[in-house]
């Protein structure tokens, strides 16, 4: 997957203002990539957790369709644990044709990487953070 450099910015700088809590968002796109990233609340307001809020969702999901694209994936930080699905996201990861984006450790020095999880398989991706 490729994630505009300005993007990844993004997903860090809503990741460290949702401390202490985990923060979480949606990925839109279409065959030319990514095309809308929302960053949403977090549900749960857990550091542990996350939900992406449902009326957030649902407008993300308004906004692609009406421009063409489709929801291809979320994104949520660990605030302490490393970018790597812990068993509640594979347990929650119900889009095996998603692409998952994990950032952590948020309170460290944090890193984004890319998975598919599919029956509880997590298969890492290749991510390129790219400028422009």
């Amino acid at each position: 997957m490729i994630l505009p450099a300005a993007m990844a910015d993004q997903i860090l700088e809503h990741s460290r203002a949702g401390l202490p809590n985990e923060a979480c968002g949606l990925l839109a796109g279409d065959d030319a990539g990514i095309r809308r990233l929302y960053c949403l609340a977090n549900a749960d307001a857990s550091p542990v957790s996350y939900t992406i809020d449902p009326a957030g969702h649902f407008a993300a999901l308004q906004d692609a369709e009406r421009n063409g694209w489709e929801l291809i994936g979320a994104f949520h930080s660990h605030v302490a644990g490393p970018a790597y699905p812990s068993p509640t996201d594979v347990a929650g990861a119900a889009e095996p044709d998603w692409t998952w984006l994990v950032v952590g450790p948020i309170v460290e020095a944090p890193e984004i990487r890319a998975y598919r999880i599919d029956a509880g398989a997590i298969i890492e991706e290749e991510l390129e953070i790219v400028q422009g």
